[in-house]
């Protein structure tokens, strides 16, 4: 009998252990040891947090900063989801036991299942996606197949569900994909660093081997360019000529025609006639216009 009794005593705390156990991870957080209140986040690992509890974690920077075990993982927000949680409609809540005058029930669970309606309260696997943030029990989802979301319909892989506080197997399991996914990111992040190097690279590399067409267009470029020097050669060179710059052509040509017109002035004496310059346009003393007259002819 007295073995009996011992093998009793054993197994009550062995479940008052194990109950104690399950309270903790689902009823509390992991890393600030208080209790779960919204809004709530859980882990690659499957780890339920409360995301203020998050947040002071990730922003604390000082060399003193005691390390976490259950979060050292968590480098960034980014590596935590914030649940959808359905609510339980029969949980009473908070306000019974606000006096302290009543038994507050940790087996009543707050939130349950949203397809098939068990309680979130350690007795039965939970799950959550990755993409979304649902929460549904692992029944649920073995029962009901589907590739979205039955909540909100987003879809997912197999990779994106996450048991909630699973076994030491399950935390393996997602540990290892926790580990593929980031090593993948960064050989993602790697490629889009080098794609823009390596088309810089190859625009400096066709900038310096001359093509084909290159070597054209660099022919073009130096007939140009020795045009333009034989061009300004010759048009120094022919100052006192004609000149073939644009901007010197009419200087030239009013220079030509000044000429033509003064020997044209020495060959006929009627076509020196029409000019103000000559001796028969121009007028006597008594002819010129007195003082009242507007124009210049009296001075």
């Amino acid at each position: 009998i007295g073995c009996d009794a011992e093998s009793r005593l054993v197994c009550f705390f062995l479940q008052v252990d194990k109950s104690a156990e399950l309270v903790a991870r689902w009823y509390y957080c992991a890393l600030s040891q208080e209790k779960l209140c919204r809004p709530i986040v859980a882990c690659e690992l499957g780890r339920l947090y409360n995301k203020d509890a998050i947040i002071e974690f990730l922003l604390d920077k000082s060399a003193d900063k005691t390390p976490m075990e259950a979060a050292s993982h968590i480098k960034s927000i980014k590596n935590v989801t914030e649940l959808n949680l359905a609510d339980n409609p029969a949980w009473s809540g908070d306000k019974e036991s606000i006096k302290g005058d009543k038994y507050d029930d940790l087996q009543s669970a707050r939130f349950i299942c949203p397809v098939v309606g068990l309680e979130m309260n350690g007795r039965h696997r939970f799950c959550f996606l990755r993409n979304c943030g649902c929460v549904f029990s692992e029944r649920a989802l073995k029962e009901i197949k589907s590739e979205v979301c039955h909540k909100c319909g987003v879809p997912f892989q197999e990779e994106d569900v996450i048991i909630l506080n699973g076994n030491k197997e399950d935390v393996e399991v997602l540990k290892k994909r926790m580990e593929d996914r980031r090593l993948k990111s960064k050989l993602e992040k790697k490629s889009k660093k080098c794609k823009p190097a390596e088309s810089a690279s190859q625009q400096d590399t066709a900038e310096d081997s001359p093509g084909p067409s290159k070597a054209k267009n660099g022919k073009d470029c130096i007939n140009s360019s020795s045009g333009e020097k034989r061009q300004i050669i010759f048009t120094k060179s022919s100052d006192n000529g004609n000149s073939s710059v644009p901007g010197k052509v009419n200087k030239a040509a009013s220079t030509t025609t000044k000429r033509s017109i003064a020997d044209s002035e020495e060959k006929s004496e009627a076509y020196k006639s029409i000019f103000t310059s000559h001796s028969s346009a121009k007028r006597s003393k008594e002819e010129c216009s007195n003082w009242v007259t507007h124009t210049a002819y009296y001075f």
